[in-house]
């Protein structure tokens, strides 16, 4: 049988391509939602990053001050974190005397899970530094309580 339209049977177009706009859409959906997601743990990450940053100057500030010793500089930090993040995230929390161009600086440094995954990640893959000058010469009795 010949065709009026030049010897082939006439195609509809549209029924070829029923349904997809419907893959389409899950396909496109799917790649969106995932790239959404990732931003938002990348803004959850940075967001944690700077919480336990924060907390370490604190602490660092908290206890570099005159009365205070490095101790409450562990236990500033600690409170900080519990309050800003999750108790977990201040498991590992270390403090040191060092000299930074001539000064007698207090070092707080926090190390974290890292959150990969919601605040749910690898053990001590992030670690942050606070420094503070410290205000007044400390006794050698106070520096072997903080060691």
């Amino acid at each position: 049988m010949v065709w009026a339209t030049g010897g082939s049977p006439p195609t509809d177009s549209g029924a070829r391509e029923r349904g997809s706009a419907v893959v389409d859409f899950v396909l496109v959906g799917g790649v969106l939602t995932l790239l959404f997601m990732s931003v938002i743990q990348l803004m959850l990450v940075l967001h944690v990053r700077n919480l336990l940053i924060d907390a370490a100057a604190s602490g660092a500030r908290y206890g570099a001050l005159a009365d205070r010793t490095p101790a409450d500089a562990v236990a500033r930090t600690n409170e900080l974190i519990g309050t800003s993040v999750n108790s977990g995230f201040g498991s590992d929390i270390s403090i040191r005397e060092v000299d930074i161009e001539g000064r007698s600086t207090l070092e707080v440094t926090v190390k974290a899970p890292l959150p990969i995954f919601g605040l749910i990640g690898p053990g001590h893959a992030l670690q942050v530094t606070g420094h503070a000058v410290i205000t007044a010469p400390r006794s050698k009795a106070g520096n072997a309580a903080a060691g």
